[in-house]
């Protein structure tokens, strides 16, 4: 049998971790987002029950529009620390069935040590036994598949996504159905006539090569047939980060730049005091801006050289921030730090 890969999935996993040290809540509409104030402007759901969910409450939804469609809806507060200590709790059993690849707090990549579909349900269970928390699994012959077989699973199940049923179950499907295809990729893979997964497996490699270049063409038809045979690795050492940033939504719309340019300058001087106390330096500044109509736009500047002065950078996020056209209010800033390579 062909080697294979599980994609361990937290359900509901915020709004559990929340319901795990509040078990009076368990069986209600439970949404968590922001202060946990819904009269707070702009706050909006990070993550709801899926008895909430019933009601249209969904993740990005306003907190205020979610309370108006579930009246009874449990509000909570956003606890990261909880959420972050909950996570290392899961990982730390998932890391006794394999290697362990972790993708985010509520999610995993894991090669398992013995038959696959033992493994899965044994890590149902442990999970669900050691930490009160529950998880979909799902079994794919590549990562692509695992990871989608998860969807199939949820709430609280296992499923196998492989060769023998991806065509029954993924074919027909839409583009933005398949992991790493987002709306604007969808968008351009249907200018080229590649509506379905169907039509994406099946397009002809010159044709993708052509339009989406020698590496991503056969990548994205690649992804189309559910990944490449031997996509299958998990990397269990952690990724080095390539850059830092934050992004804030303000309460009220900055209208006048010397708000605008006072918030950004904020903003920069805190990342460079992150990365600065991490021991690394900037190379290049990006700026993001969204403005009351939702444009959202990113502009950078290479700076002259490494550094991890905070003036320098912060002189040089002013000088992105000229190259916009504030035409309306400001509703986000960002500054992201691109370390050297």
């Amino acid at each position: 049998m062909a080697a294979e890969v599980l994609h361990v999935d937290l359900d509901q996993f915020v709004a559990a971790v929340e319901i795990r040290r509040a078990p009076h809540l368990r069986g209600r509409a439970v949404a968590v987002g922001g202060s946990g104030d819904p009269a707070m402007h702009r706050e909006v759901v990070s993550t709801a029950s899926y008895e909430a969910r019933a009601f249209g409450v969904r993740s990005g939804l306003p907190l205020r529009v979610a309370v108006r469609r579930c009246p009874d809806l449990v509000v909570i507060p956003v606890d990261t620390d909880a959420y972050a200590a909950a996570s290392t709790e899961v990982m730390a059993v998932l890391r006794e069935f394999g290697d362990v690849e972790v993708l985010g707090w509520d999610e995993a990549f894991l090669a398992p040590s013995g038959a696959a579909e033992e493994t899965a349900h044994a890590v149902r269970a442990a999970v669900l036994d050691r930490t009160g928390l529950s998880c979909s699994v799902g079994i794919g012959d590549t990562r692509q598949r695992a990871k989608l077989a998860t969807g199939f699973a949820k709430p609280a199940g296992v499923f196998r996504l492989d060769a023998d049923n991806w065509a029954e179950l993924m074919a027909h499907r839409p583009t933005t159905a398949l992991w790493g295809i987002g709306p604007r990729q969808a968008a351009r893979l249907a200018e080229a006539g590649l509506h379905t997964v169907a039509d994406l497996g099946a397009a002809d490699e010159q044709m993708m090569i052509a339009r989406f270049g020698p590496t991503i063409g056969p990548r994205l038809r690649d992804i189309g047939m559910g990944g490449a045979p031997g996509d299958i690795g998990v990397v269990t050492e952690p990724r080095e980060p390539v850059s830092r940033g934050h992004q804030h939504t303000y309460p009220v719309d900055l209208v006048e730049l010397l708000d605008i340019r006072a918030a950004l300058v904020e903003l920069a001087e805190a990342v460079t005091a992150e990365i600065v106390a991490e021991g690394r330096s900037a190379a290049r500044v990006f700026v993001t801006v969204r403005t009351s109509s939702f444009f959202t736009r990113t502009l950078a500047t290479k700076l002259a050289g490494p550094t991890t002065d905070a003036a320098v950078v912060t002189e040089a996020a002013l000088r992105v921030l000229e190259r916009f056209e504030l035409r309306r209010p400001v509703r986000l800033l960002g500054v992201r730090l691109e370390f050297p390579r």
